[in-house]
């Protein structure tokens, strides 16, 4: 059995890419039980379900960003994506989405600094449980506007506790103002429901600039 409190606070206190990518490699084959059945995690389920929501067509092409064990692809699987590409820094992580068989490419790449991928490139882009304490800044919010095409939708959360702490909302003010994206929907929302966490689960849609 897994010490998941020990575990889960390593992803938290890293101070350097390669530690956060150490602690994964650590947890990484206990993450899905742990975080699913001892925390309670619904990020994944409601992420998915709100995009959903605003997107026309199941052939779209989604990109998965720090995609992690494949949670999100699992439940875009489940509603009829077929079209899901993954990105994640640890490559533990990326070898248990890829036992799940829902995703079309696997890529290993770093969201702090400019990623492999062309611009305008996915009608999608989804990004659960990484915009939270020692993982990704909102810096990483333009990196998902270059690669997701004018027109097409973002949807991310973020860890309670950092929305306005981290500079989240001023840097997607600034977006809006800029008109890099349009915002569709933000609500607030159980998270990590058995360990009473919330987290901002944001929508918005890319306008061409």
């Amino acid at each position: 059995m897994s010490s998941t409190p020990q575990l889960w606070t390593a992803t938290y206190e890293a101070q350097t890419t390669d530690e956060l990518a150490d602690a994964y490699k650590a947890w990484a084959g206990d993450y899905d039980r742990d975080t699913l059945d001892t925390m309670g995690y619904v990020g994944p389920h409601v992420a998915v379900k709100m995009l959903d929501y605003h997107l026309d067509s199941k052939s779209c092409r989604v990109l998965d960003a720090g995609c992690g064990t494949g949670l999100v692809g699992e439940h875009l699987n489940r509603m009829g994506y077929e079209n899901v590409d993954a990105m994640d820094y640890s490559e533990a992580m990326l070898d248990e989405a890829e036992k799940k068989g829902v995703y079309n490419q696997l890529m290993r790449d770093d969201m702090n600094h400019t990623l492999g991928i062309p611009d305008d490139h996915y009608d999608a882009t989804i990004c659960v449980g990484t915009f939270t304490y020692a993982h990704v800044g909102p810096h990483a919010l333009d990196e998902l506007v270059r690669v997701t095409r004018p027109g097409g939708y973002i949807c991310f959360t973020i860890r309670d506790g950092l929305y306005k702490e981290h500079g989240y909302r001023n840097k997607m003010l600034k977006m809006e103002a800029s008109a890099k994206w349009e915002l569709e929907e933000l609500i607030d929302h159980d998270y990590l429901i058995k360990e009473n966490v919330n987290a901002k689960f944001c929508t918005y849609r890319v306008l061409d600039n």
